[in-house]
């Protein structure tokens, strides 16, 4: 059954027809969005919603979306998704970064202009039939200083174009290299030394708790007498009452802004004052920019939808189409053997430690601890998967730990998970076979070959004769197939394990006859997805 999409605002008509070319199914409804009750009565159809910033994507919605696999927004900004109401629900949402990066730059670059020439005020003078030549006296950004509070993907662009202008660019970014800094053709400071150099400041960074009010009145008074700041990030920002004080007293010659504190923007300390020039949030605001990112979401979303690659999302790891079907069996191993330990405990967990060996240790950990911590939850937890998983994790307090180390072994790769809890340690390993299989390897320190399949039989006891005969026999007379029979033991006469790959799913029949030999330590019928 094709996948259904939502699509609930506005978006190109040549966005919803890549969905339909894709082979999903879609619904164009772009007045839905601002009708909560009506999206709340059909959300539960769907499997993917796609939006722009009119659909309010919150807790109670969600609750309503049973069948929500993946969020779309065209666009950069997500504060109409609750993200951790989603992640819980185990929804994945993506934004588009990308999509509008040159435009949002470019808008910077304009506002700096306009900042610098007084674009604005000389437009509505000459306008008036007025002509004040002497009024409008701007300077140039040729080798002017720009300090860049933010050097990543938009804050990069505008690096680059203002090179092109022939500026000295000092950029403040703690994740910004050395080497990378070098690259680029900036000068990587420190944000007092950004402050007290820059004769331009543009902001390129997300308002979060550490970025909150960066130009704050201490900060902007750091800042070199007669600077110009230009704001096309997010409001919040910049404390826009201690920056209008800053303009009133000449200490900050020009502001431009297109973002604010409260929006939309019907008033402001930064309102009416001469050397400020406004806009209303148009940085992403071209025709190439609002096609870019619904393409770019119709696009991403398909891609999950149909293979599995997640682009983009803000609470999931990334993983390339080309990742996912590299990837894929390991995903599904790393699940399998999750569900294993899982299904073996009762016990609350202490710590999941992940070992990857080989090859896999060179792919997507992140996707892959996800799948196993998903696994082994969904035992207690059946409506977890690899989004919610690591956050259930830690509100139930479980420790996760990764190790990654080269060949170990006879196979060129296997993963190893081992779970604690206060009263034991359980381990089980497994690969990935040349034919895409997923094979159990080792359980329990005991070395076997297991094939997965969606209904098993897990058995312990001591290595004596007569075992395989009293299995065999006793499924044999409750009418239970076996497909696979998989035997390892851990010296001659101590531990022994069977692990049996069963037609159908055992029988408590069946599985009370063989504890009532008295010959298995443990009797456990195990369930698999597997597709």
């Amino acid at each position: 059954m094709a996948p259904r999409v939502l699509v609930s605002d506005e978006l190109s008509e040549t966005a919803v027809q890549i969905f339909r070319d894709r082979g999903v199914e879609v619904d164009y409804m772009p007045k839905l969005g601002k009708d909560k009750e009506k999206l709340a009565e059909i959300i539960a159809q769907y499997d993917g919603l796609a939006i722009r910033s009119a659909t309010k994507v919150t807790a109670a919605l969600l609750e309503k979306a049973t069948n929500l696999k993946v969020v779309g927004r065209a666009g950069i900004g997500v504060d109409n998704v609750d993200i951790p109401s989603a992640s819980k629900k185990g929804v994945i949402v993506m934004n588009t970064p990308f999509g509008n990066s040159v435009t949002t730059a470019e808008h910077a670059i304009a506002m700096m202009f306009a900042a610098a020439r007084q674009l604005p005020e000389a437009s509505a003078s000459t306008h008036a039939g007025k002509w004040e030549k002497s009024k409008f006296m701007g300077v140039e950004v040729f080798n002017k200083t720009l300090g860049v509070i933010g050097a990543g993907n938009i804050g990069g662009i505008v690096c680059d174009r203002a090179l092109g202008l022939k500026m000295k660019v000092v950029a403040y970014d703690p994740f910004l290299s050395e080497e990378r800094a070098k690259t680029m053709g900036v000068t990587k400071v420190e944000l007092d030394e950004l402050l007290a150099r820059a004769d331009f400041i543009t902001l390129h960074v997300p308002l979060t708790d550490k970025t909150k009010g960066i130009l704050n009145a201490e900060n902007i008074a750091k800042t070199k007498p007669g600077v110009r700041i230009v704001n096309c990030a997010r409001g919040g920002l910049v404390d826009e009452a201690a920056l209008a004080e800053a303009l009133k007293s000449g200490h900050v010659a020009a502001a431009a802004f297109d973002v604010f504190e409260v929006e939309p923007a019907t008033e402001s300390p930064l309102f009416n004052l001469p050397n400020v020039v406004v806009t209303p949030h148009l940085g992403a605001s071209t025709t190439e920019a609002q096609e870019n990112v619904a393409l770019q979401v119709a696009e991403q979303m398909s891609d999950y939808l149909l293979t599995g690659a997640v682009q983009n999302a803000l609470n999931m790891p990334s993983v390339t189409a080309e990742e996912a079907a590299v990837m894929g069996p390991w995903i599904k191993l790393a699940g399998h053997l999750g569900s294993f330990i899982g299904q073996m405990t009762d016990e609350p967990i202490k710590a999941i430690n992940i070992l990857y060996d080989g090859t896999v240790a060179e792919m997507n950990l992140a996707a892959l601890n996800a799948s196993a911590i998903a696994g082994i939850l969904k035992a207690t937890n059946p409506d977890v998967n690899l989004v919610s998983a690591p956050i259930v994790a830690k509100e139930r307090g479980v420790q996760v730990s990764t190790t990654s180390q080269g060949k170990s072994g006879v196979f060129d790769a296997y993963v190893k998970i081992t779970m604690v809890t206060d009263k034991r340690e359980r381990s089980i390993a497994g690969t990935v076979f040349s034919d895409g299989k997923p094979r159990f390897i080792q359980v329990k320190g005991i070395n076997l070959d297991a094939e997965v399949g969606a209904h098993m039989l897990y058995t312990t006891n001591q290595d004596v004769p007569g075992i395989i005969g009293t299995l065999g026999g006793t499924l044999g007379e409750h009418g239970v197939n076996i497909a696979n029979f998989t035997l390892g033991r851990s010296h001659v006469g101590e531990d022994a394990i069977a692990i049996l790959y069963l037609d159908a799913p055992l029988p408590e029949a069946a599985q009370k006859a063989l504890e009532a030999t008295g010959k298995f330590q443990q009797v456990k019928p195990l369930e698999f997805e597997v597709n």
